[in-house]
């Protein structure tokens, strides 16, 4: 591990930038839908449903992830996931009327699957190389940087910069980054060279169970990190009567205590095991989320949703790490890209079914669903390893045994 580890601290860089600016430039996006609405006129309705499109394209996007990944490398797809990105940001800074918008969020929408994916696919190489669990610092990047996105927009909004001059400028970031840190990612020798070779019992099935109970486990945690980003501020508002500036703390507690339980995640990996840190993280957001449903008024549930942060963002990397223990080698590539899919199915049904309920019953019963989800995930927590040693990189084969020495 001598000579390779310059190339993992790196590729652990370059990565962490990368997840870092998906997270900014998807705040950008989201931050900036009001300043859209207002220069289009968008209902909201189109607004919820381009959310949506970008949620199903994202998931054509996880798919074509795999094809580049199979075909050329990680390194490769996170690349040109980014310059898509930054191609598809300025489309929509230059979008001429609502149809070149919805056509270019659509399109952002496919550069978002295609890096969610192959950064995913970088992190559990590194993760490999490293031997131990650092997945939860990659995710604690995206946090910091969707944090970043949201004060970028804030700060051109207090400098009066034009909403095309915004969106250009964070493109622009976005593209430079991704050229300058592009080439420290792991290159295909150093990742996808090993043979992919699945985990399996002698009938072939413990592997197949494990990835679906993987690819639940993560559809239910982005399912409740969606309802809380979606819904928390409406919930405060017309359930629980809050103003406008009290029902933003709700998701801004929430997004704190993620980034903070995602920097103390490794660590905590490291020392008791992935199964005992699902199952605690997953008991922490279920109080959260009670302490959500049962508030009397707008500053208990703001505290629910804090103590929901603490738990529930631990687990998506959890997920990622613990499939890539399933196999090796290009096929890892693909394992990842289609365990990504199921982040797209939680969104889906955080969005639309915790939707269709509240707008039903009232937010309050809608936040049960979540609560019920943070529920079975204490019972998938069994999936999971119980062992310490989650990462570790298995044996090279002869031929790639330099790599390591």
């Amino acid at each position: 591990m001598s000579s390779i580890a310059p190339v993992l601290r790196g590729a652990r860089i370059a990565n962490s930038f990368a997840f870092g600016l998906q997270g900014f430039f998807f705040a950008v996006v989201l931050t900036e839908l009001p300043q859209q609405k207002e220069r289009f006129g968008l209902s909201d309705g189109l607004i919820v449903g381009s959310v949506v499109l970008v949620s199903l394209l994202a998931g054509g996007g996880s798919v074509a992830a795999e094809r580049l990944a199979l075909h050329r490398s990680s390194r490769y797809t996170v690349r040109i996931g980014l310059l898509l990105v930054a191609l598809t940001g300025t489309m929509t800074a230059f979008a001429p009327n609502t149809a070149v918008l919805l056509i270019a969020l659509g399109s952002y929408g496919v550069a978002v699957g295609i890096v969610d994916a192959s950064t995913n696919m970088q992190a559990v190489f590194i993760q490999l190389g490293y031997g131990t669990f650092i997945l939860s610092s990659f995710y604690a990047a995206w946090s910091a940087g969707s944090i970043a996105g949201a004060l970028f927009v804030s700060g051109c909004e207090a400098l009066e910069v034009t909403l095309r001059e915004s969106l250009l400028m964070a493109a622009g970031i976005v593209l430079m980054a991704g050229l300058l840190l592009g080439p420290r990612l792991l290159a295909p020798r150093d990742a996808e060279a090993s043979p992919g070779e699945a985990v399996t019992t002698d009938d072939g099935t413990v592997a197949v169970r494990a990835y679906l109970a993987f690819g639940i486990a993560m559809a239910l945690v982005f399912a409740i990190d969606l309802a809380v980003g979606n819904w928390s501020a409406l919930y405060l508002t017309d359930d629980l009567l809050a103003d406008s500036a009290t029902a933003a703390l709700a998701l801004a507690a929430y997004q704190g205590t993620s980034l903070i339980a995602r920097l103390g995640g490794d660590p905590l990996v490291r020392h008791f095991g992935p199964r005992r840190v699902v199952r605690t993280a997953a008991t922490v957001g279920m109080v959260g989320l009670a302490i959500v449903v049962a508030a009397p008024g707008p500053m208990v549930a703001i505290a629910g949703f804090l103590v929901a942060g603490i738990g529930m963002p631990v687990i998506a990397p959890l997920c990622f790490s613990a499939a890539g223990q399933l196999t090796s080698g290009s096929a890892l590539d693909a394992l990842i890209a289609r365990l990504n899919l199921f982040n797209y199915a939680g969104t889906l049904v955080g969005g639309g079914v915790v939707g269709a309920v509240a707008a039903a019953f009232g937010h309050r019963a809608g936040f049960l669903i979540p609560l019920s989800f943070a529920a079975a995930l204490i019972v998938l927590a069994r999936m999971f390893p119980s062992h310490r040693e989650e990462g570790k990189r298995p044996a090279p084969p002869a031929e790639h045994a330099l790599l390591d020495e």
